[in-house]
This record gives C-alpha cells, structure tokens and sequence, in this order.
C-alpha cells in the first residue's frame, strides 16, 4: 500500500515532534492522490522511454527555465517586449541601478534569451527572438487561468 503525506506541522519544540509524527502516522491525505496499489504499465513505461530526450538537453532546457526564474529578469524582458533598450534607461525605467542592470542582462545573454548591439557609445538590448515573447506570453496565459 502506498501513502503519501504532505500535512506541514510546525514543531514549536522538539519535544512534540515525536509524538506529533506518531499521529500522522497512517494518515492518508487525499490531496495528493497517489496509486493504491501498484502495477506497472510496461507500454506506457516503454513509450515515456522512446520519447525523453537525452539527459543532456534536459539539463539545458532546465537552465534556461532557471533564467525565468527572477523577478528582475522578468521585468527586463516585459521592457525589451516594448523597445530595444540600452542599460541606462533599462535601470531609470526599472528603478535600478546600470550595476544590477548589466548583472541580470549578463545572464540573460548566457541564456540566449537577449542580445545587445552598440549604438555609439552605448549598448542596445533586444530579445533575442520570438521565442522569447512566446515563452513569457505562455507562462501569462497560464498563471491567468
């Protein structure tokens, strides 16, 4: 039989923890449902297997999911949505300073989420395409729901 626990109790001191545990013992919460018994689907397991890509574009999609993962460099890119943008009116219109700024559009390149071009003495950022916007946009209608 397989139980799954997810109840969250505070132990004010250590001393209840004990006996706090022994009461969640044999609880069943049905939020979080998982099998009651288990059994196997070898063609499913089989078809899950064929289809996942290879460990080492997991890990990269899972890195650029972590760029997202910011609020700043969210606010970066809903600017670079509106107009390519160079560092010092990035941080006037973000309320930050150029330092922070250039720190999060760093990552943000490494990511391959944006790109920059000199104009004069100054640097242009710019989604890097319309993946980018995608992304976001999805995310959006997603939260919106």
């Amino acid at each position: 039989m397989l139980i799954c626990f997810n109840e969250r109790k505070v132990f004010k001191n250590m001393k209840n923890k004990g006996k706090a545990m022994g009461e969640m013992t044999g609880k069943m919460l049905h939020d979080i449902e998982c099998c009651e018994v288990e059994e196997i689907h070898e063609d499913k397991v089989q078809m899950v297997s064929e289809q996942m890509p290879p460990e080492d574009s997991l890990y990269d999609l899972a890195e650029l999911f972590k760029a997202f993962g910011d609020t700043t460099r969210i606010r970066i890119l809903f600017a670079l949505f509106e107009a390519d943008i160079c560092v010092c009116d990035l941080a006037a219109s973000l309320g930050m300073t150029q330092s922070a700024i250039s720190h999060q559009l760093r990552l943000l390149k490494q990511a391959r989420l944006v790109n920059g071009r000199r104009e004069g003495k100054q640097i242009v950022y710019f989604l890097a395409d319309e993946h980018v916007r995608t992304i976001i946009q999805q995310g959006m209608d997603h939260i919106m729901e």
